[in-house]
């Protein structure tokens, strides 16, 4: 009888890759992880319980076939783990980087729940994908048949490519429209190469370009070109415009001098790291060097932002969060990593105002945390009295992101907004009010992790083939 390779968490310890120490990858942007070798990736899969109810499964918003691809790595059958953790995930290398797996698939792992530590998933998961790309297993898109039917993307993040790479495997012609040079969206220009290099990323753009996708770039729709012409050339169109509007900070000196957005702070690094000139960098405004830097906010753009501070050599970096460390929505892993490195983190503390212009300090107002919102969520009250000014040369506003007004700038009062300004259509299809126009799903909730943007870009594209193929029917007929 073979020997059984799964089920071995109770001898075996959980073990991540290896992690570079701070004080050495403080100083530059290289991934922090080390990569599994193929004998650790083994054991570590055959930690698995293969339990009846995967719960790591159902709590991926991709629902990847967990279970499956970690028994395939421990029985040392590669390919046909790369194969089925592909057959659901467009970019698996892109989701075991960069997903909040202590929030989704390892933090909802049976044996996690036992007390034995949970199956490094994470980890498992690029290691199959990035031995899939040495092992040349990852090949350009071929479908089996084209079809005369084309699809315009407006967005090339990672919802607007999800769907392009499914679309393209069923032989659809695809052009994607995009405002930035490079695609990629927040994968390229939003997170950082420490946690997600970014020839990670441009192999991705390389693999749907050689399998047929269009990339139109430089092209700002409702400028360059109308949403209307961009309809009118396609037998379908879907929205993936992401959203890139940010939420501003209020209280007294908030235009100052030296208060920026996240996205712009992030987006000069990320494009030093291709060579690009950055005018804003080099003249000091998007350049944390010799600064007291305050970062405002506790999600992951947070702690991009505070980690990036630390490497361009920042004189002090803090992070203001309005709740505690338990009810902050950022990834715990991220927290530890960037106080490994030298951020201080203010719980409890928001801004009330800034002092100078240029700014010279934040105004801290100190919180406690009061009854539970609609949410569940305990509100933050202010302390009366319980103020301080914190010195800052840099304030970077990292308290998320908000729909741009799509209906006034493409000139469509046809398309349909929520109360929050976000496009209305189907939750299940992306399906707008009007005929043959789709969204993925970060546009429709302004969801901003990876991982929704990449369900959500299927989804669509599996909506889009069916109204394709409903009019292929129609006029058949």
């Amino acid at each position: 009888m073979a020997k059984q390779p799964m089920l071995k968490f109770v001898k075996v310890e959980r073990v991540m890759p290896e992690k570079r120490a701070a004080d050495a990858r403080n100083k530059d942007f290289h991934e922090i992880y080390a990569e599994y070798a193929d004998e650790k990736a083994k054991e570590q899969a055959s930690r698995c319980s293969q339990c009846g109810v995967p719960y790591c499964q159902s709590h991926c918003p991709l629902h990847n076939n967990i279970p499956d691809w970690l028994r395939l790595t421990a029985e040392g059958r590669l390919q046909e783990a790369y194969e089925v953790s592909q057959a659901t995930n467009t970019f698996p290398e892109i989701c075991g980087r960069i997903c909040p797996q202590d929030r989704l698939c390892e933090g909802n792992c049976v044996i996690e729940q036992s007390g034995h530590g949970t199956v490094t998933i994470g980890a498992v998961e690029k290691y199959i994908t990035d031995t899939a790309w040495e092992e040349g297993w990852v090949q350009a898109i071929a479908p089996k048949a084209e079809r005369i039917e084309s699809v315009g993307i407006i967005g090339a993040g990672p919802g607007g490519l999800a769907a392009a790479d499914v679309l393209r495997r069923e032989g659809v012609q695809v052009t994607v429209y995009d405002r930035y040079d490079r695609g990629g969206g927040l994968m390229t220009y939003g997170i950082p190469g420490f946690k997600l290099e970014k020839d990670v990323v441009m192999r991705r753009m390389e693999q749907l370009e050689k399998g047929g996708v269009e990339f139109v770039m430089n092209c700002n729709v409702g400028e360059d070109i109308s949403f209307e012409d961009i309809r009118n050339k396609h037998n379908a169109v879907l929205i993936a415009t992401g959203v890139y509007k940010s939420r501003d900070l209020q209280g007294p000196g908030s235009g100052a001098d030296g208060i920026v957005r996240a996205l712009d702070y992030l987006t000069a690094s990320n494009r030093l790291s291709f060579g690009d000139s950055v005018p804003e960098y080099d003249s000091g405004e998007l350049n944390a060097e010799g600064k007291n830097v305050v970062v405002v906010g506790g999600g992951d753009t947070a702690m991009d932002c505070v980690r990036t501070a630390i490497r361009q050599g920042a004189k002090s970096v803090k992070c203001l969060y309005r709740r505690d460390r338990d009810n902050m929505p950022g990834s715990q892993r991220e927290v530890q990593n960037a106080e490994e490195e030298g951020v201080v983190f203010e719980w409890l503390s928001a801004p009330k105002g800034f002092v100078g212009n240029p700014v010279s300090a934040v105004k801290v107002q100190q919180m406690r945390l009061g009854q539970p919102d609609a949410t569940g969520r305990q509100s933050p009250e202010p302390i009366e009295g319980a103020e301080h000014d914190e010195p800052a040369d840099l304030v970077i506003k990292a308290l998320g992101f908000e729909p741009e007004e799509l209906p006034t700038l493409w000139n469509q009062k046809e398309l349909e907004v929520t109360r929050w300004g976000t496009v209305k259509a189907d939750f299940g299809t992306g399906k707008t009010a009007m005929e043959g126009v789709y969204a993925v799903g970060d546009i429709v909730r302004g969801a901003s992790l990876v991982v929704w943007a990449i369900r959500d870009g299927r989804d669509s594209a599996a909506a889009i083939l069916d109204h394709l193929n409903a009019a292929q029917t129609v006029a058949a007929e």
